[in-house]
């Protein structure tokens, strides 16, 4: 995450300035919220929130800026989108170690895109903010008891007990907490060398020698090693190889949280959401006269839009005059979760639409939540193979339209679970159980990311320069 001195930012934010105008709808508050927690102590959670609106903000408008400039460029067909992290982050795993093997898994998948693809990667993490998660039951039930669901750590636990599932908005502020640490992190590793491209090996030396991903990422890291070699033997030193920026992007859930930590720009009197440079609404809160829309369009972020497989064209053209009604690339993110088994029919109809009103949106392919599935054993699980078909269903259907197939948003973790079946290294059903450390969907882990990364190149070459990666990185001989 490059560091560029800080615009300076009010301490208000947006709710506090809705309330100056008593009478007219200034505020998401005067709208229905999808879920939103039931607090028991109102008191307590205004208390927090009063708090949290006078902490710093997280990341800077200026870095915002800067990732929608970045952003305006997969929109035009210039760059991809890589988008990845936890399904839901928590506060245990706010460590050096879970937070450098998360980095490390996402550092080599844009290492792979980067050089097999050529093409520019946009690295954006589910990262310092994903701490909440909206879920198909409001309860859950246990032997007989009956209990609030586990909604992520920023509203209550993950233990069984009444106490634990209560909603606790101090939550809130160790989420803040647990974000800037986060936060603090990633900024260190990605600009005091580690993300260093010339790093490509080491990110490998923990690696399961035996892995096929990690076997074929070694071989492709010699030959950036070797193109680095070349570049510095003819005095042409590459620059940008020492850091790297790095982006962190949150579903836009918790709204009391969202709005605390909303600030208005000093020099142009616009809105930022401090607590990430980009924010997502998501697939069961996108309602058009909801308030998550409503409190989106008057941020400045770049914003991304969760669309299933039952969005109609006329919903999607009604988000881009909603939420970007200049028509600014880089303004809006478009991330479909279709499902393997209906990507290819629901999809072209969207993209015809969207770009017909001349938007121009990224498009980005989640091929995660649309194929999910429970085991025999009761582990909820996804198919490697049915993620990769949605990935490869997302670039047919954009080749036939001749537009641009922008990125791909997944939940992965740098850790050896054991959460998704298949891939090169297989997890069979029956091994679910061996690691699966997930509170909330299942992950792709680090072998089955770099799998990814490699077809997902092959995939944007063909897009790209209308043939395949070089055969020795896509059969790895």
């Amino acid at each position: 995450m490059t560091i560029a001195p800080a615009p300076p930012l009010s301490p208000d934010p947006v709710v506090r300035t809705a309330e100056r105008s008593p009478g007219v709808r200034h505020s998401w508050r005067d709208l229905p919220a999808a879920h939103q927690p039931s607090y028991p102590d109102a008191e307590a959670l205004h208390e927090v929130i009063a708090d949290l609106a006078s902490y710093p903000p997280l990341v800077f408008a200026g870095e915002c800026d800067r990732l929608r400039a970045r952003l305006a460029e997969v929109a035009r067909g210039e760059a991809f989108l890589l988008q990845g992290g936890d399904c839901a982050e928590a506060f245990d795993a706010v460590s050096a170690e879970h937070i450098r093997n998360k980095l490390k898994t996402l550092l080599q998948m844009s290492a792979v895109l980067t050089y097999a693809a050529s093409v520019p990667v946009v690295k954006v993490g589910r990262i310092a903010g994903q701490y909440a998660k909206p879920r198909s039951q409001p309860t859950e039930t246990r032997q007989g008891v009956t209990l609030p669901a586990y909604l992520g750590d920023a509203v209550n636990g993950l233990a069984f007990t009444e106490s634990a599932r209560a909603p606790d908005p101090e939550r809130l502020r160790r989420m803040y907490h647990a974000s800037a640490a986060t936060l603090n992190l990633v900024r260190a590793f990605t600009t005091g060398g580690y993300a260093d491209l010339r790093q490509v090996h080491a990110w490998n030396r923990d690696f399961v020698r035996s892995s096929p991903s990690g076997q074929r990422y070694e071989r492709l890291a010699g030959e950036i090693d070797k193109a680095l070699s070349f570049m510095r033997a003819c005095g042409a030193g590459p620059d940008g190889v020492r850091a790297v920026e790095f982006y962190a992007s949150h579903e836009a859930l918790l709204l009391d949280y969202e709005a605390a930590l909303t600030r208005t720009d000093s020099r142009t009197g616009e809105s930022y959401d401090t607590s990430g440079h980009m924010v997502w609404i998501g697939e069961r809160t996108r309602q058009l006269n909801g308030a998550h829309i409503d409190f989106a369009s008057r941020i400045r972020n770049s914003l991304g839009i969760k669309l299933g497989p039952e969005t109609t064209p006329e919903e999607a053209v009604a988000y881009v005059e909603r939420l970007d009604p200049q028509r600014e690339p880089g303004r809006l993110t478009f991330i479909v979760r279709m499902g393997a088994d209906r990507i290819r029919d629901r999809l072209p109809a969207l993209v015809e639409k969207v770009t017909a009103s001349g938007a121009q949106v990224a498009w980005v392919t989640d091929p995660m939540h649309g194929n999910t599935f429970e085991a025999a054993s009761g582990h909820k699980t996804r198919r490697f193979d049915d993620v990769l078909d949605e990935v490869k269903g997302f670039f047919a259907v954009h080749k036939a339209l001749g537009t641009h197939p922008g990125g791909i948003h997944i939940e992965l973790t740098g850790d050896d679970v054991t959460e998704c079946v298949g891939g090169g290294d297989e997890i069979l059903v029956e091994d679910l159980h061996q690691r699966y450390e997930t509170a909330c969907d299942p992950r792709l882990n680090r072998s089955q990311s770099l799998d990814l990364a490699f077809l997902v190149a092959d995939c944007v070459f063909r897009a790209t320069a209308g043939q395949p990666v070089r055969q020795t990185l896509r059969s790895g001989t």
